[in-house]
């Protein structure tokens, strides 16, 4: 059994998710190697029950040949959290999805992306909001990211499409059990411009418990989540609060305080979401400039913030992942360190960096 055979073995027998998984890896070193252990060693790590240590033990390799063979016949790429190329906004979250399947292609430049989510029953100002949102700021290079429901989603994928960008649908059921079904036809648009993915196994069905699990991907996979129209008890809410908890930005467009469907929004910007009116209202807050879509992404040069010069904006870029320490820094920027320093300061002022201890640096809208 291969590194990937064992964690889409894993990812099937269920209840096991990344912090289960390290616990698991810590112990048993590779993850093939888990298979092959006895159910009282497995009982032995925090948070694997007689019922996890028994599904494992048991699992047959016919059920995980099949799974591959289906997922071959479909077309679909298998990611896993040990990948290289798992996206990397999604991989910093907590307890990030061990296995993604993926129809389409996940690109670099999608670490640029918006998530635009709402109501399934929405009104024709949402709809059309949420279209001309997704347009705009898909038509600024970045990638739109929703969940392919009724309603909002699916006005939100539509406008990227229709803007000729990059749109991600997750899914919250696997890939033979896609809904809903009438969007079968835009999950094959999205797949060829963009990427249709999920963390379920291919039977799974669209089970309510999934969709929470479904929300807390499309705000991983995003800088910032926009919730264009919500009812009291909408599943947006949870994104958004998913959004927050992942150190993501929320932004909320305001309605008619007597619209059912825009009770959520505007409690949304009640409790401190960014009412949005505009694009620019989104991109200022995500600090990223809007660039023609056909430009490449080009890591360290893509964010020209206005204010600062060649220079400065050259060591904010330099600033990448969840942290980058000082040392690192000093030798890719050629400065010295006082200098460095006083362009460090200036970017925490204006509050685009924030100091971790160890002399650790990253982008505000990051965690360390």
């Amino acid at each position: 059994m291969t590194q990937l055979e064992a964690l889409v073995s894993l990812n099937m027998v269920g209840e096991i998710g990344s912090i289960r998984l390290e616990r698991l890896l810590d112990y048993f070193g590779k993850p093939e190697n888990i298979f092959a252990a006895a159910p009282e060693k497995l009982m032995a790590i925090s948070g694997i029950s007689e019922n996890i240590a028994n599904r494992i033990h048991t699992f047959k390799e016919k059920v995980l040949e099949r799974e591959l063979a289906l997922a071959q016949k479909l077309n679909l790429r298998i990611i896993t959290l040990e990948d290289v190329d798992y996206p990397e906004n999604l991989k910093g979250i907590p307890s990030p999805p061990i296995v993604l399947y993926v129809k389409g292609d996940l690109e670099e430049e999608d670490k640029l992306a918006v998530g635009i989510v709402g109501s399934r029953r929405a009104s024709f100002y949402g709809l059309s909001s949420s279209e001309r949102f997704s347009a705009d700021l898909a038509g600024c290079g970045l990638t739109i990211v929703s969940g392919m429901a009724r309603g909002i989603d699916t006005a939100a994928h539509l406008g990227a499409l229709k803007a000729g960008g990059r749109t991600i649908a997750v899914i919250g059921s696997g890939f033979r059990n896609i809904y809903p079904q009438e969007n079968m036809e835009l999950a094959d648009r999205i797949a060829r411009s963009g990427a249709v993915i999920s963390e379920f196994p291919l039977d799974a069905k669209p089970l309510k418990e999934n969709f929470p699990r479904r929300n807390r991907v499309i705000s991983g996979l995003s800088l910032g989540v926009l919730v264009v129209e919500a009812a009291r008890n909408s599943g947006a809410l949870i994104t958004a609060d998913f959004a927050l908890e992942q150190g993501r930005d929320v932004f909320a467009l305001p309605g008619k305080v007597d619209s059912d469907n825009s009770f959520g929004t505007n409690e949304l910007i009640k409790q401190g979401a960014k009412l949005v009116s505009s694009k620019e209202d989104i991109l200022e807050e995500i600090l990223v400039p809007c660039r023609n879509r056909m430009e490449r992404f080009e890591p360290g040069i893509i964010n020209s913030i206005p204010g600062l010069n060649d220079e400065e904006n050259s060591v904010y870029n330099l600033i990448e992942g969840r942290s980058t320490q000082l040392d690192e820094l000093v030798e890719k920027a050629h400065l010295k360190v006082d200098a460095l320093s006083g362009i460090l300061l200036k970017l925490q002022m204006r509050k685009l960096v924030r100091e971790f201890p160890g002399k650790q640096f990253a982008r505000a809208n990051n965690e360390k």
